[in-house]
């Protein structure tokens, strides 16, 4: 009885391997002999086990724990970048992973909230791998196109070729934003105060409520003493013309008083334009504030 149980692990272990490289060499065969492209993305963050499940849903490997193991074991996992895809469904598992590694055809860019123009510039830039004169390029032309587009330009996540113009990037955002807004029917008022709400608060259930007190200080007409606007004016003259900045210093006393029209410390009412590009939070806020009788809240 002890020798038939010694036996039985290895009796499974000659099967396992005699059986594993037959799977192995099955695994790693192309999925198809049809070289028809398939669109494929892989998210920011993606593990290796997600993006083998992806692509074995899409009929693009034939096995995903082949491709996990594969890429963990050539410790190319972090050296896939993420991005759109065209993969075509003829390769084997080896050149799959050649085709990854080579890059997407449209790249992730991801604009946060809250952002002045020229940071997305920048946001772009760095998520295109722009370099030299083709940076220069597209910061001078996406200033130039987004010039009075402040406020419109939507937050969110992107893909984008990498020779993607400045005029279609631009273009893009604004598209979205209209998208995005249809349904809250906003004012001009409304978009300024939502860039400033933007700034100046952290969450999604306090904003209304910073809305319904801006509101209230405009029509008693009280300042509405925001410290990003005073922050926004001071960028405007400490960082004109550089590409490196820091756009949102906390502001000191001698910020408070800065004049400009910006600043609502020493003007009452909104300024004359958005401070940032608001996210869709902050747009709501604006356009449904909670009503109270509050004129004040600590920043």
């Amino acid at each position: 009885m002890k020798k038939f149980i010694f036996f039985i692990p290895l009796f499974v272990g000659i099967v396992a391997a005699l059986l594993i490289p037959i799977w192995w060499t099955q695994a790693v065969q192309a999925p198809s002999s049809s070289p028809e492209k398939i669109r494929f993305v892989i998210d920011k963050g993606s593990s290796a086990e997600k993006i083998g499940n992806d692509l074995e849903k899409n009929k693009l490997i034939k096995s995903a724990l082949a491709f996990k193991i594969n890429t963990q074991l050539n410790d190319e996992t972090r050296k896939i970048p993420p991005g759109e895809f065209l993969i075509p469904q003829n390769l084997t598992l080896e050149q799959l992973v050649d085709h990854l590694l080579k890059g997407p055809e449209e790249y992730w860019v991801t604009l946060p909230e809250g952002l002045r123009r020229e940071e997305i510039a920048e946001k772009f830039i760095e998520g295109l791998s722009l370099e030299g004169d083709d940076a220069r390029n597209f910061r001078s032309q996406f200033l130039s196109e987004s010039r009075n587009q402040e406020g419109y330009l939507f937050p969110d996540s992107y893909l984008f070729p990498p020779d993607v113009t400045a005029i279609a990037v631009v273009n893009r955002l604004r598209d979205t934003f209209d998208a995005k807004t249809k349904d809250l029917n906003l004012t001009e008022e409304d978009v300024i105060l939502a860039s400033i709400i933007e700034r100046e608060t952290k969450t999604t259930e306090e904003r209304p409520v910073v809305a319904g007190i801006y509101k209230n200080r405009m029509e008693l007409e009280m300042p509405l003493q925001a410290d990003a606007t005073a922050q926004y004016a001071v960028a405007n003259k400490r960082c004109s013309a550089k590409t490196d900045c820091d756009w949102w210093v906390t502001p000191t006393k001698a910020d408070l008083e800065i004049s400009s029209p910006f600043n609502t410390y020493v003007n009452q009412g909104l300024p004359p334009a958005p401070i940032a590009n608001p996210g869709l939070t902050s747009l709501q806020a604006a356009a449904n504030p909670t009503n109270s009788d509050y004129l004040y809240y600590i920043h």
